[in-house]
């Protein structure tokens, strides 16, 4: 059965100076959204963040990007439940993941907040763990767990190499390909596809 995805979430934080950073992937994906379709986000005060339509009729899907910086993403993505009449298991957050490599996307019907703002002030403010999340491997910093604690702050909040933006583009493509199987496939088969995405690199193929 199709899963009921009414609202698409994607975390970062707002203003020019964090854009294409780590921690936004989940911005990223949504204006790649955007751009594909030829749709623009909108300021909307109520929802604390930018929000579009796009599809029409049961194909229609709300997408919101917080504009709340993400350790507050939250009280948005609330707001846009309440305004909307949507059900926490309707949405799919698309967040930054320091623990899957950069190339790896995970779908997980619910959660813990595995050390993410984003998702841990979601989590407070919708008072449940059972919301669906698209996690989007950006990698770690380091394998040593000091050195790690050390660089996460400077690793997610900067940019990716240039090295690095082709690999970039085909997860963000994936995400998005993701979405569409969610809303046509259910959880179920769409998550099959979306955990054993891998990105590989054209010159090891």
């Amino acid at each position: 059965m199709p899963h009921q995805l009414s609202l698409v979430v994607g975390l970062g934080n707002p203003g020019s100076k964090y854009d294409g950073t780590r921690h936004n992937i989940g911005f990223m994906a949504l204006e790649r959204l955007a751009r594909r379709e030829g749709f623009s986000f909108r300021q909307q005060a109520k929802l604390h963040g930018l929000s579009a339509d796009t599809g029409f009729g049961d194909q229609r899907l709300r997408l919101l990007m917080p504009q709340t910086f993400m350790n507050d993403s939250g009280r948005s993505v609330r707001a846009a439940l309440d305004w909307y009449g949507f059900q926490p298991e309707e949405i799919v957050l698309l967040v930054d993941d320091m623990d899957l490599p950069l190339g790896r996307l995970r779908l997980r019907a619910q959660g813990s907040a595995g050390g993410h703002n984003g998702l841990r002030s979601t989590i407070q403010h919708l008072g449940t763990q059972v919301f669906p999340r698209l996690r989007i491997g950006i990698g770690a910093p380091a394998e040593n767990p000091a050195e790690r604690r050390a660089r996460t702050v400077s690793h997610v909040l900067g940019p990716f190499s240039r090295a690095e933006q082709p690999c970039v583009d085909a997860v963000l493509d994936a995400v998005l390909d993701g979405l569409d199987r969610l809303k046509t496939q259910g959880m179920e088969r769409a998550g099959t596809w979306i955990n054993g995405f891998r990105y590989e690199s054209p010159s090891t193929t």
